[in-house]
């Protein structure tokens, strides 16, 4: 009797998350019978939901070890393999709950986001529908279901599928901020802004809803509404395409700048056009620092910055106003040294609205864009002590740069592809 009450008060515990209370509970529990499987499999989840992946995995493994033929367990190591960034692990160990176990709506649900993740949407639908003719209400499978759906453009049927979600349970924090981003991706911001809030009034740390907010909220300007259609669009597709796209429009800029060159007659009219497209490119890359900067004048939208945003931004604040008073120092003193500030600071605004992002490689963004820096303000240094703008640290700076587009390029899109 007396473990019965301690082990309903480890569920209740993980239930209201105070996972370090159960883990003191489960401890005791363990003690007296350290091979219980159930117990094993408690305490892997409360390591986890602590973010303690290594031990939760030498649990985990030492139950499956004792009791290879228990679904949950694998189950529970497919999740640890996603919050490693393993979805190859993850696929593997829930297909094996699965072949143990395949009535349970839970681990078809878990598949499914892992073939979502994957970008594989048809797979994800079709997994997501197996999780719901098992459980009809079950919510991951129900949200993994109205996403998939909207990304293979059905979003009427995408939409039924999230507010049926809702009316199973209204106040879910993750359904409302899974609803707004489909919204945010079929262009309807500010539906998606009420979601949002909504999420947020549930769970106010929850960085799903706070991250979508903010995009919400600088969807309010036109411009950016473009660049969040054009983020949805290179988003969906996978790595490889992501490359096809990239690698495409490096070709077809260098082509039409090849011909205008070489002909004097399209010369006029195509030297626009690769101007345009550069300019396009480079806005994909500061779009998203400018508008936080924009968007920490905006009472609500200053509060949804974290401390890496409001850093980014103000470095290519910084840049911005290097390159302006490079320009403006030229002209005004007709010393062409100034040239070199100017490409300076034009050239860091891309470094530096990156420099935050999310890789594998950590800090690998961050250490580069510190490194172009520091050689930019030795070429500068160099050029106004010699006067000579062509020197060995302009060339190294310019050579970075160009690289760096397909090295952070590289980095974010392993990062996007989970492989």
């Amino acid at each position: 009797m007396a473990e019965d009450n301690r082990l309903l008060k480890v569920e209740i515990l993980i239930q209201q998350q105070k996972f370090g209370e159960a883990e003191k509970f489960l401890a005791d529990l363990l003690s007296e019978d350290a091979s219980n499987i159930y117990f094993l499999s408690l305490l892997a989840e409360v390591k986890l939901q602590q973010e303690k992946f290594d031990e939760a995995n030498r649990i985990i493994d030492n139950a499956i070890g004792a009791s290879p033929d228990h679904p949950q367990l694998f189950y529970i190591k497919s999740r640890i393999a996603i919050h490693q960034d393993d979805l190859t692990g993850a696929e593997k160990h829930i297909n094996q709950a699965i072949s143990i176990y395949p009535y349970e709506a839970a681990y078809f649900a878990l598949l499914a986001n892992i073939n979502l993740a994957r970008k594989q949407f048809e797979e994800a639908l079709e997994r997501a529908n197996q999780a719901l003719e098992i459980d009809a209400e079950n919510l991951q499978a129900l949200n993994v279901r109205s996403t998939a759906l909207i990304k293979l453009n059905r979003s009427e049927e995408s939409f039924e599928t999230i507010e049926g979600a809702l009316r199973e349970d209204p106040n879910n924090a993750y359904t409302h901020a899974n609803y707004g981003w489909g919204l945010l991706e079929k262009g309807d911001h500010k539906k998606a802004l009420e979601h949002y809030k909504e999420a947020l009034k549930n769970d106010p740390t929850f960085e799903y809803a706070q991250v979508g907010m903010l995009e919400a909220l600088k969807a309010n300007n036109p411009v950016y509404r473009v660049f969040v259609k054009y983020s949805f669009w290179i988003g969906n597709l996978t790595a490889k395409y992501q490359w096809g796209v990239l690698i495409g429009f490096y070709i077809v800029t260098n082509v039409l700048r090849s011909v205008a060159r070489n002909n004097e007659t399209l010369g006029p009219y195509l030297m626009p056009l690769v101007i345009v497209l550069a300019l396009i490119a480079f806005s994909t890359w500061i779009i998203t620092p400018v508008s936080n900067l924009f968007l920490r004048f905006n009472k609500y939208g200053q509060l949804l910055l974290d401390r890496k945003q409001k850093m980014s931004s103000n470095f290519v604040a910084a840049s911005l106003s290097v390159f302006l008073a490079g320009l403006l120092s030229y002209f005004i003193l007709s010393d062409e040294r100034f040239l070199v500030v100017a490409i300076f600071g034009f050239a860091m605004m891309v470094p530096f609205s990156v420099m935050f992002s999310p890789s594998k490689n950590k800090n690998s963004l961050l250490i580069y864009a510190s490194s172009m820096a520091l050689v930019g303000v030795l070429a500068i240094s160099i050029t106004f002590s010699t006067n000579n703008m062509f020197n060995i640290m302009t060339s190294v700076f310019i050579f970075g740069f160009v690289i760096f587009q397909w090295v952070a390029n590289y980095l974010i899109i392993k990062e996007d592809s989970y492989s």
